[in-house]
């Protein structure tokens, strides 16, 4: 009888000590699961700085990128509207070409101007070759009227280089033109023309052109002894 007692606290201390050997690891597997804790964040806290820039700073950057442009402009200095071009905003870089026409204030300045748009081909807006065309007007001249011409046609718009081509016409049946023979001015009409954009030459107001130009040809064609 003792001995079977024996025997069973043996059996008995064996198992409460294997299972708490098999209970150990298990338990510690569980709490190498649980997730970091966080570090709590009170009311007064200081902010995290690794927040990444937000949308308003970008459009803050480019409008003082605009606005410096602008002062650039109002200055008259001309590499604004290379920027402005580059930014591919067309109403902006009227903007900025409008203020630079603007302080264009004599003919000089405004050639400078003209010279500059063509050398970095620029886009020509319609204020750009309605102001070189009244300048030319002043004082037209065989360089001053192909320089006319073909900034009018840059800019795109049939009325406006039918304009150019009826001043032209009017100058040289008056005399002012007599450098120009009928010969090379129908060349410079015709040359110019093509200048334009298809769409521009195939609108209603690019219709009215080239009647225009068709006149002309037969006017001057007469005079030079040119069959059209």
């Amino acid at each position: 009888m003792v001995t079977l007692l024996l025997t069973s606290v043996l059996i008995i201390g064996f198992l409460a000590v294997a299972l708490y050997f098999w209970a150990k690891p298990t338990s510690s597997s569980n709490q190498a699961a649980l997730p970091p804790r966080m570090q709590p964040r009170g009311l007064f806290s200081e902010p995290d700085t690794t927040d990444p820039a937000t949308p308003d700073s970008d459009q803050d950057e480019a409008e003082n990128q605009r606005t410096q442009l602008v002062e650039k402009a109002e200055g008259g200095d001309k590499s604004a509207l290379d920027q402005a071009q580059v930014l591919g905003d067309q109403d902006f870089y009227d903007q900025v070409l409008n203020l630079l026409v603007k302080n264009a204030e004599t003919d000089a300045a405004l050639l400078s101007l003209v010279s500059h748009v063509a050398r970095h081909e620029l886009p020509v807006n319609q204020n750009l070759a309605g102001t070189l065309l009244d300048s030319w007007k002043r004082s037209p001249d065989r360089n001053s009227t192909a320089k006319a011409l073909h900034v009018a046609a840059l800019a795109d718009d049939a009325a406006l280089y039918q304009t150019a081509v009826e001043a032209a016409l009017q100058y040289w049946r008056s005399g002012a033109l007599a450098d120009i023979s009928p010969a090379e001015l129908l060349a410079l009409f015709d040359g110019e023309f093509w200048v334009l954009s298809s769409r521009t030459r195939s609108s209603g107001a690019g219709f009215i052109l080239k009647r225009t130009l068709a006149n002309a040809r037969r006017e001057l064609g007469n005079t030079a002894g040119i069959k059209i």
